[in-house]
């Protein structure tokens, strides 16, 4: 489901997660109880040209696969993307099936000429003290 098609430079991924969050503001008190992926389809410059979300899982997972995050980003001829999927515990350390799935998620992307810059995450715990970090990226944290 498309959720954004604003025009929006996304050249760190610290711009990517504050973009992804404030899409879980505009969904509500409850949106950050189940996990969500999402996919900001970019192009040559960095633009964004829309935000996906793919899939809305449960409080500990959500299933994504090639087909899904890439229809869009074919579509719409994009370059490269930014996969960003939210943490419901508020743990920002990737889990095995996290790193397995964006090892995958590359790979296709390999296949179809269409880069994925990182694949971001971002915590949604609703206690009242906030993480420590406001996103992690596989990317710079040496996942990818």
């Amino acid at each position: 489901m498309i959720v954004s098609e604003k025009r929006v430079k996304i050249d760190d991924p610290k711009k990517a997660a504050a973009e992804i969050q404030s899409q879980l503001i505009k969904e509500g008190e409850d949106s950050g109880v189940q996990e969500h992926f999402w996919v900001i389809g970019l192009n040559n410059k960095n633009v964004s040209k829309y935000i996906d979300m793919v899939s809305l899982g449960t409080v500990s997972e959500t299933i994504v696969h090639p087909r899904e995050i890439y229809r869009n980003a074919v579509k719409r001829s994009c370059t490269s993307i930014l996969l960003v999927h939210n943490h419901p515990s508020g743990v920002l350390t990737p889990s095995k099936e996290d790193i397995s799935t964006n090892k995958r998620l590359v790979e296709a992307g390999k296949v179809l000429g269409i880069e994925v810059l990182d694949h971001i995450i971002i915590p949604t715990d609703d206690t009242d003290t906030p993480p420590a970090k406001s996103y992690l990226s596989l990317r710079e944290d040496g996942y990818m």
